[in-house]
């Protein structure tokens, strides 16, 4: 592969080295980790609305659903890895490389809405949560959530390695949570085996064999359903555990590629079945303490709360919920903004800063969160929970295809391509989840159009019906036709290079410095003049920022004439030097006003300082490094302060 492949979350590609000579629990245990941060996905809190709905409407006759569902992302997810491993491409870039520029810009879109969608669910999660400890307001709870990326970025600088510890110790703490609920709930063994038999109830039939008398449609049981696959297998986790694996380092051989993709296996299996786990108590939870109970009306989170305590008998289990709930939510965010990065890089080749991206992300979730609450009260929050997995599940098949095209593809997958009987069972599960999809979405819309709505939706509906169609049918059909034919159009960031023969190398006639009188000047000074030649001049640049200086250049404050006397000082001793100096002073808004000088000055370099910090004092003091960057079109040399 090409030195110059934009490799996936290039911030910590294969930072972690599992290449040395250990054995054993050891070996493994460096692979330990991209799996668990999948997992979190899994058992978010859009899987706890569709297993509380699912446990307390029909008992114990969905585990088969949550059962089938792991063992599909089980597949599928060992599939994802396998393409980071041998292809070094996450499934983004896979896609960006196979599929015309209009198709991947749709199947960004998707996948951007699938990431929206597990983010509402979360911040509704950790809301309700913080509600249910604290006694806050719903709306309140859903604004503290922002706060949380300050969070994320501190994670973020101390290493893929501790924001995997991080997400391990949430699962810790919602294992423990719900461990503790179920022990005391007591469920019977033989009730939670019969839920292993495959049966979709009619709710009607279920609940005169049980004398419970309720309004539940029969087609709810398949709705819950979907929707328990939609939050058990998601989109986003395909992009995101395809790019998480290539955190590891590993031997580029046979046998390396080998043992990468059978310890990435176990330690998803492992993960996964945690995950599933945590997925049945919740919905056994609810099926031995509300369904039994005749409490079939039980789908609600904060219902589930309430009833927890008085009908367990201990009030430790409703808090117990709320702190799981809180831990399930967090760390759901991490890794749902982590697939967002790989998405936008994946398919746009973006990158932007981490602070806005993740409040990009909160704030597509939070600003619809809040709308609900405020226009439809808090009951509405439940539906949309559920909805939000249901839409998930719609967006499913546009990622489990390409997946399963490019590891079964022997020109690019080698002898590690997936093997027959594995490409068959790969394609039953997509043939089920675009099955249960239609069937779930045509039902829908025939009930809409059943009823008195607008003919403009009803024409929408059509729209993107089709649309949805098409594009399903496109993505499956394209790498087949293209298939023996490989595209040659390539995700590479950097174009190929040239022959260093003809190199022409830059002489800078003007070249500006951007100096904030700190005891580190003469560094970037330094630096200016080792890219200078003898007729090279110089603009010594300082900004002023004192609380006056929004008036301009006719600032005439103690301190602007300071810092002019200052700067006239630094010019003097280079002109002392034989250099050719000027000197500008910028007001208020630091990085408008370095460009506008540089411009200003026709200056064909700038040279200017990076100070190192990161996180929460590039949000407070502005990154005026990228700020600067964007702004001018001259070459920059960053000095590191």
């Amino acid at each position: 592969m090409s030195s110059s492949h934009h490799h996936s979350l290039h911030e910590v590609h294969s930072s972690i080295d599992t290449t040395t000579r250990k054995k054993g629990w050891r070996r493994f245990l460096s692979f330990v980790g991209p799996a668990y941060m999948v997992s979190v996905g899994y058992m978010d809190p859009g899987n706890w609305a569709t297993d509380l709905a699912g446990g307390s409407k029909y008992g114990y006759t969905l585990i088969w659903v949550l059962l089938m569902s792991n063992l599909m992302a089980l597949l599928l997810q060992s599939l994802s890895a396998r393409l980071g491993i041998v292809r070094g491409r996450d499934l983004a870039q896979a896609n960006r490389e196979s599929y015309p520029a209009g198709v991947n810009f749709c199947l960004w879109i998707l996948a951007e809405i699938a990431i929206a969608a597990t983010e509402l669910a979360e911040v509704l999660g950790m809301a309700i949560g913080i509600q249910l400890l604290t006694g806050l307001p719903l709306i309140w709870s859903v604004g503290i959530t922002v706060l949380d990326t300050f969070l994320l970025l501190y994670l973020q600088k101390l290493g893929i390695r501790k924001l995997e510890a991080f997400i391990i110790g949430l699962i810790s703490i919602i294992g423990f949570c719900f461990l503790v609920n179920i022990v005391m709930a007591q469920p019977a063994l033989s009730d939670i085996l019969q839920g292993f038999i495959p049966s979709l109830p009619d709710a009607a039939t279920l609940y005169k064999s049980k004398n419970i008398h309720s309004a539940i449609p029969p087609e709810t049981a398949l709705y819950l359903s979907i929707g328990i696959i939609g939050a058990t297998v998601m989109p986003h986790n395909l992009y995101l555990h395809s790019a998480l694996i290539q955190t590891r380092k590993i031997k580029k051989d046979e046998a390396g590629i080998r043992e990468a993709i059978k310890l990435s296996f176990w330690d998803s299996a492992i993960a996964l079945n945690i995950a599933f786990l945590i997925n049945a108590a919740i919905l056994i939870l609810a099926a031995t303490v509300f369904f039994k109970t005749g409490r079939t009306d039980v789908g609600d989170i904060k219902q589930a709360h309430e009833l927890l305590s008085p009908m367990l008998g201990s009030t430790i289990a409703s808090t117990l919920f709320a702190v799981a709930l809180i831990a399930s939510g967090q760390s759901s965010t991490v890794t749902g903004t982590i697939a967002g990065q790989i998405v936008m890089e994946g398919y746009l080749k973006l990158r932007i800063n981490p602070v806005v991206r993740r409040l990009v992300t909160r704030l597509a979730a939070v600003i619809p969160a809040i709308f609900v609450i405020a226009f439809f009260g808090e009951e509405k929050v439940n539906e949309m929970l559920i909805f939000s997995q249901v839409l998930l599940s719609l967006q499913l098949g546009f990622a489990v295809i390409p997946l399963i095209h490019f590891v079964s593809n022997k020109k690019q997958m080698g002898i590690f391509k997936i093997s027959p009987v594995t490409q068959i069972f790969a394609w039953l599960i997509a043939a089920i989840l675009i099955y249960l999809n239609i069937k779930m979405v045509s039902e829908e819309a025939i009930g809409y159009f059943g009823t008195m709505g607008h003919w403009s939706i009803k024409l929408l509906i059509i729209l993107c019906s089709l649309g949805f169609l098409y594009l399903l049918g496109y993505t499956l059909i394209f790498p087949l036709l293209t298939s023996k034919q490989p595209r040659s159009r390539s995700i590479d960031l950097h174009q190929g290079l040239e022959s260093l023969e003809h190199l022409q190398v830059p002489v800078y006639r003007h070249i500006a410095i951007a100096l904030d009188f700190s005891d580190r000047d003469s560094r970037l000074i330094a630096a200016a003049i080792g890219q200078s030649q003898k007729e090279t001049a110089f603009t010594l640049i300082h900004i002023v920022e004192s609380p006056t200086a929004i008036l301009g250049a006719e600032t005439d404050d103690f301190e602007t004439n300071q810092d002019t006397d200052r700067l006239e000082k630094i010019a003097s001793s280079l002109r002392e030097k034989g250099l050719t100096v000027q000197v500008k002073l910028g007001y208020r808004r630091t990085a408008k006003e370095i460009a506008r000088i540089v411009k200003e000055t026709d200056s064909d370099l700038l040279v200017v300082g990076a100070h190192g910090h990161g996180g929460f004092k590039d949000f407070i003091y502005g990154e005026t490094v990228n700020a600067v960057r964007h702004e001018l079109k001259v070459n920059i040399l960053v000095v590191t302060l």
